[in-house]
């Protein structure tokens, strides 16, 4: 997972590189909140951020409630990380939108904890939207067959949207991922199998 380190401290980035590095992340580092948006707008997006709350530009609380407000971004995992220690301040930083919050002097462990954690929520929901994906077009088929099928009520073939009559297995299968194959129903035998067929 590709993770991007936002602080205008080139000690602490350096740092922070390094072990996520050792960590087998993926980095990509920047020194101010303005370059910080720039590469969270890249395609693919970086999965998990580590965010100073004081940088020139943009700073961290302003970055978070920018990241919330695009659907695209909304999903990236934000880890706030500053020498602000007061109820308040924690609580100003989780309610601009970041989903952890780490002060400075920070511990290397619980940090290595708590990415891990941010990684392993984002992995699930990009799970789960492929899952979702998969369900809306698995309902788009649906859809597809929903509504009235006009249909002969003789022959049974169903009329197309170019106004051909055609076999209701042709039909379904176009539309659907439906597969057939060709059996008689006993009726169906009783009636068109002549006895001595079957003898």
């Amino acid at each position: 997972m590709r993770i991007l380190i936002a602080d205008d401290d080139a000690v602490i980035r350096h740092a922070l590189r390094v072990k996520l590095e050792r960590w087998s992340f993926d980095v990509v580092e920047c020194a101010d909140g303005r370059a910080a948006w720039q590469l969270m707008q890249e395609s693919p997006p970086p999965g998990l951020a580590i965010v100073n709350w004081s940088m020139p530009g943009v700073d961290g609380p302003a970055l978070c409630r920018r990241l919330r407000e695009v659907p695209e971004l909304a999903g990236m995992y934000v880890v706030l990380l500053t020498s602000n220690t007061s109820t308040q301040d924690v609580i100003t930083g989780l309610e601009s939108g970041a989903d952890d919050y780490i002060t400075k002097p920070f511990d290397w462990d619980q940090l290595r904890a708590r990415v891990r954690i941010g990684s392993r929520i984002v992995s699930l929901q990009r799970a789960l939207g492929s899952r979702v994906d998969e369900l809306q077009q698995a309902l788009a088929s649906v859809r597809t067959l929903s509504g009235l099928l006009p249909i002969c009520a003789y022959c049974k073939r169903i009329r197309d949207d170019r106004d051909y009559w055609r076999q209701i297995e042709h039909y379904l299968s176009e539309h659907s991922s439906a597969r057939f194959s060709h059996g008689i129903c006993p009726d169906c035998l009783a009636k068109h199998v002549p006895e001595k067929v079957l003898d």
